[in-house]
Parts: structure tokens; C-alpha cells; sequence
């Protein structure tokens, strides 16, 4: 019975249709074999295109910095399967989209270990954003194959929507910090963010910047109350200042901290961990799992910043979100560009663990090269119904900087006998 259940798609009915006829009589998937088993058509890689926009997701002009890249990448099967990611640049783009031209697009896990490892110095955090992008583009690639959003390729929605907390909520007219925080949540937005860094002084006398960003964050606090409001410290703080703010800003009780000193040494959070107790969110600056695993595993942390595609996408942020459960940690994406947005969605619509994400403004914005991107109402996040990432793209408005439709290897990598590529 199984085997027949592609001719019936032939004639005429979707998968979902039928998925849900199934659900509906009680047989659900027959229970004997996943759908991947039985529904994934036979298809191999044909060319990978690269595209870029008038900006970055700051509004910048040009070429977008690495890190917050918004260009598009798309990936193309010989049946014309299109998966659609978002990142990178065009060097390390191209060294990763080669290793993939003629191979099965669904094997993703391999895929990315290939990405990863396939030249002989492992990918740094810039080239990974670059194999994140193109691993966002498999994901929505093999969610369009089995005609699912990918929350349901990730075990199903665990909950209904996402908070968000606002980055540059607009202020009020002639309003205060209070007013703008109350606005945002009236909004909707479970947050509003402030930053040391507003507005940007380049030269700054360090016992007046505590003072006042401490004054501001009482007006925050006015404005939105407990959990309402949060500030990223930017990493531009000492360590004694950065202690001295957090300790003066723990009776506000801020939903979080963020990024209180550098990233480079994270054992240094050993000591802020000791000294203070505001809830501490840091990794927006981090790739893969290895860079964030030790402030998990010590708890040095509340929640993980890390986010799409700089951890390597879709495929390696699941893994931190197993990690982070793990440990009790929540999980704070950075915004980096509306398709990583949208996939965000995905990811933490399939988790339970706490879940705060960004929006820039009041979620107002649009992008005129995506006819469709993520869903915002009311505030908040909301998983949807569309194939693969729900995403829809117009060409017409990008400008492609990369085409790729030759394979190359990089370095030949050893395999284990049963064809899973050995970590050297």
C-alpha cells in the first residue's frame, strides 16, 4: 500500500491533502515508514545562484558586511526545485556552493560536514555564514520536496507563535525612553531593547556613561516594568563597568543583559557570573556550536544570541538548541536579514525551550525583493503553512553576483565503511 501512494499523488492530489486525509481516518503515516522514506524524488544538485540587494539589514548601501549579510542564495535541482537562504559573500560562497553541484540536495547532515571540513583549515565564523546560507536553501529545499513547512521536518510546532523583543522601536513624538517602552508594549512586543551605545559617542567618559545609562534604564523600566525592557551592552564596556552597570540595573530586573564585555576570552563571564546577578545573554558575535558550548556547559549564561545563518544554519542551530536545553538555557536569536528571520521561525517554533526573538522597529518593514517572508502580527511571530521556509523571492529586484555549476572537492575527505565522513 505504501508503494502506491506516489500515483496517487500523480493524479492529482498533494501530499498534504493527503497527509491530512490520512490523519483524518486515523491511519496518519501508515505507521510502518517515515515520509522522507517513501516521498523524496530521486533529484541531484544543477546550480547554485548568488544575489545581492541594495543593502544590508541595517539599510546600508553596497555590499553588506559578512555578518549581517542579506544577500540571497539559490539552489537548484535538475527536477527545478528551487531552495531559497540568505548570507555570506561571494569567495567563501563560492568554495562552499562548488562542494555541492550533482550531489543528492536532501542529504543535508553530510552536506554540511562536507561544507564544514572540505578544505583543510575547518570554516571560520565568516565562511560560515556562507555554508549557513546555502544550508538554509537545503532546508527549504527539502521542505518544498515534501510540500511541509520546515517546522514539520523539525518534529512539529511545540508552540503557537514567538515573542519578539523590538531593536529601535520608533519613539513616540516628542516622547521619552518611558513612553517609547510603554508603546512598544502596547505594541505587542513582549521587550523593548535599549543599547550603550545610543547615541554613538566615539570618545566617552566611562563613570558618565554608567550614570547615564542607568538613568535611561529607569525610565525603561517605568515604561515597561519588569521583564520589559532589556539593554545590550555591546561589548563595549570594561569589565569593572560593565559589573558596576549590570549590579546598579539588577533591582530594574531587565528581561536580559546582553553581551556585557568582549567575546574573545569566555571564561571572563566566569567572573561577571560571580559578581552580579541581571540574567546574561551573549553570542550574537559566535558560529558554530564549539564557540557558545562553554558558556552552556558552565552556565555562565540565561540565554544564547546565537542565530541564522552565522552558526552554519538551520542544521548546526538545532544542535545548540539541544545543548541549550540541555542546561536550562533560553535561546535569543540575533536578526540578521529577513529570510534568517523567517527561518528562526521554524527552528523555534519545533522547541520548547524559552524563546525571545528580535525584530527590527515595529515589524513594519518590508523587503520589495520578498513577496512573502515571515508572518508578524499583534507583536509576535507566527509559524505558517507554506512549503519549505514560506519564502518568496523576485529576482527582478536582485543583482546576481554568482553563478555555480561545477563541482569541486576542495580536499578529498576520508570515510568510515558505513559512509559518514571521519571529524579529523
Amino acid at each position: 500500500m505504501i508503494s502506491k501512494l506516489p500515483s496517487i499523488n500523480s493524479q492529482g492530489v498533494s501530499r498534504r491533502n493527503l497527509l491530512r486525509g490520512l490523519a483524518a481516518t486515523g491511519t496518519g503515516l501508515l505507521g510502518t515508514r517515515s515520509l522522507p522514506a517513501f516521498a523524496l524524488p530521486d533529484d541531484k544538485i544543477k546550480a547554485i545562484r548568488y544575489f545581492t540587494n541594495s543593502g544590508d539589514a541595517n539599510g546600508r548601501q553596497g555590499q553588506p558586511m559578512v555578518n549581517q549579510s542579506t544577500n540571497v542564495v539559490m539552489i537548484e535541482t535538475q527536477r527545478g526545485l528551487v531552495g531559497i537562504g540568505e548570507g555570506g559573500e561571494p569567495r567563501t560562497m563560492e568554495e562552499c556552493a562548488a562542494m555541492l553541484i550533482g550531489l543528492d540536495p536532501f542529504r543535508i547532515e553530510q552536506h554540511w560536514q562536507r561544507m564544514m571540513r572540505g578544505y583543510f583549515y575547518p570554516a571560520g565564523r565568516e565562511k560560515l555564514h556562507s555554508l549557513g546560507a546555502l544550508d538554509l536553501a537545503l532546508w527549504d529545499l527539502k521542505g518544498k520536496a515534501l510540500d511541509v513547512p520546515v517546522w514539520q521536518l523539525l518534529g512539529g510546532k511545540a508552540r503557537d507563535h514567538i515573542e519578539l523583543y523590538s531593536t529601535v522601536f520608533p519613539r513616540p513624538a516628542g516622547g521619552t525612553l518611558e513612553d517609547a517602552a510603554r508603546a512598544c508594549r502596547d505594541a505587542g512586543f513582549r521587550t523593548y531593547r535599549y543599547a550603550t551605545d545610543n547615541p554613538r559617542e566615539r570618545v566617552v567618559d566611562r563613570f558618565k556613561l554608567v550614570r547615564k545609562m542607568y538613568e535611561d534604564c529607569v525610565l525603561l523600566h517605568k515604561g515597561a516594568g519588569d521583564g520589559g525592557w532589556a539593554i545590550d551592552f555591546h561589548t563595549e564596556l570594561d569589565l569593572p563597568d560593565a559589573i558596576n552597570l549590570a549590579t546598579l540595573l539588577e533591582p530594574l530586573h531587565p528581561y536580559f543583559c546582553e553581551d556585557l564585555i568582549r567575546s574573545e576570552n569566555v571564561l571572563s563571564y566566569e567572573t561577571v557570573r560571580q559578581r552580579t546577578k541581571v540574567p546574561i545573554a551573549v553570542g550574537e558575535q559566535f558560529g558554530y556550536k564549539w564557540d557558545i558550548n562553554t558558556l552552556i556547559e558552565k552556565q555562565l549564561i540565561d540565554y544564547t544570541r546565537v542565530t541564522l545563518p552565522n552558526v552554519g544554519g538551520i542544521t548546526e542551530f538545532m544542535k545548540i538548541i539541544a545543548l541549550a536545553e540541555t542546561h536550562y538555557i533560553g535561546m535569543i536569536p540575533h536578526f540578521t536579514g529577513p529570510i534568517a528571520e523567517a527561518a528562526l521561525v521554524h527552528c523555534l517554533a519545533a522547541t520548547s525551550v524559552i524563546a525571545l526573538m528580535e525584530m527590527l522597529g515595529n515589524g513594519t518593514r518590508t523587503w520589495p525583493y520578498l513577496p512573502k517572508v515571515y508572518d508578524f502580527k499583534d507583536g509576535k511571530l507566527w509559524p505558517n503553512d507554506r512549503p519549505g521556509l514560506g519564502v518568496q523571492v523576485d529576482t527582478s529586484k536582485l543583482t546576481k553576483i554568482g553563478e555555480y555549476t561545477t563541482y569541486r572537492a576542495g580536499m578529498l575527505m576520508n570515510m568510515r565503511p558505513d559512509g559518514s565522513f571521519t571529524n579529523w
